[in-house]
């Protein structure tokens, strides 16, 4: 196994935290992964990696060379996918989590382009709302509805989406319908929980330039989309969906607009990436891909 090879599989190992994983995921045999890594440690002089019977972590060495391996492979992918003007197509495998609701609506209907314009990528997909870790778990990207809060890591947004405040006709009926913010006094939501923080996440309203926040009391809380918006279907509370989601619904007269001269503010669409990471011509592939097919969606 040259250095290069070498290197794309230590890389893998401290990913995916095992090197039976990192074989698998290289396909290679469980033996030669071993023996690659202790010739690794040999010529290097150094031990890179802690091994226990339940986990394998990198030393201090391990994470500084684990750094460096990071730049240098994505060095030699791009200076090899750039070379003679760009004629070598991007190759390889993306791993990627989107979520949920904005991949079934704009990513997962479009995926045969994708295909069509770089055949030679495959892509594995987790999908859901939860926090990865994608240096840990070896996800090379992530498409995330919201704001962004985490530092470590690169966002690119793709779309601004509009969202809407709503309610079931059955609730309005129950408990009347608010005219302003201050007759929201008194009202249920169906509150969303934040799957990062545990918290729940307040109604906003943009009065005037500036947001509002309001947190109602509720009967129940989720931290899923669909969850969210069947609570509400059932007369459980109000709740702030994208318009794109809240339009069948509303048309048919299910839900009802609420406060439409105070909506809440438009919902950020990013693609995230490790700051640390230099992107290989394959994901940088994808995230101009995601980016062109989220443009102009509101």
């Amino acid at each position: 196994m040259d250095r290069f090879d070498a290197m794309r599989l230590f890389t893998r190992i401290v990913e995916l935290s095992s090197f039976s994983k990192a074989a698998e995921d290289l396909q290679l045999p469980a033996a030669t992964a071993t023996h690659t890594i202790k010739q690794l440690e040999t010529r290097l002089g150094v031990r890179l990696l802690h091994r226990t019977t339940r986990q394998v972590s990198p030393t201090l060495d391990g994470q500084a060379y684990y750094q460096r391996c990071l730049r240098i492979l994505a060095d030699v992918e791009e200076t090899e996918a750039g070379f003679g003007n760009s004629s070598v197509a991007p190759k390889g495998k993306v791993r990627v989590d989107l979520q949920e609701m904005v991949a079934r609506y704009f990513v997962l209907p479009r995926l045969r382009e994708f295909f069509e314009r770089y055949p030679d990528i495959e892509l594995e997909i987790g999908m859901g709302d939860r926090y990865v870790d994608l240096v840990r778990e070896g996800v090379d990207c992530v498409l995330r509805s919201g704001t962004l809060r985490d530092s470590s890591m690169v966002g690119r947004r793709v779309a601004m989406l509009q969202q809407v405040t709503c309610a079931s006709a059955g609730y309005l009926v129950r408990h009347g319908t608010p005219r302003t913010l201050e007759e929201l006094e008194g009202h249920l939501a169906v509150n969303f929980h934040s799957s990062n923080t545990g918290r729940l996440l307040p109604l906003e309203f943009e009065v005037d330039g500036e947001v509002r926040n309001i947190q109602l009391g509720g009967k129940v809380s989720v931290n899923n989309a669909d969850a969210y918006s069947l609570c509400a279907l059932n007369d459980l509370g109000i709740i702030q969906i994208p318009r794109y989601r809240a339009a069948p619904l509303l048309a048919a007269g299910t839900l009802h607009e609420l406060l439409p001269q105070c909506p809440p503010p438009p919902m950020p669409v990013s693609v995230l990436y490790p700051y640390q990471r230099q992107l290989s011509p394959r994901v940088r592939a994808f995230v101009d891909w995601v980016a062109d097919a989220m443009s102009g969606v509101d």
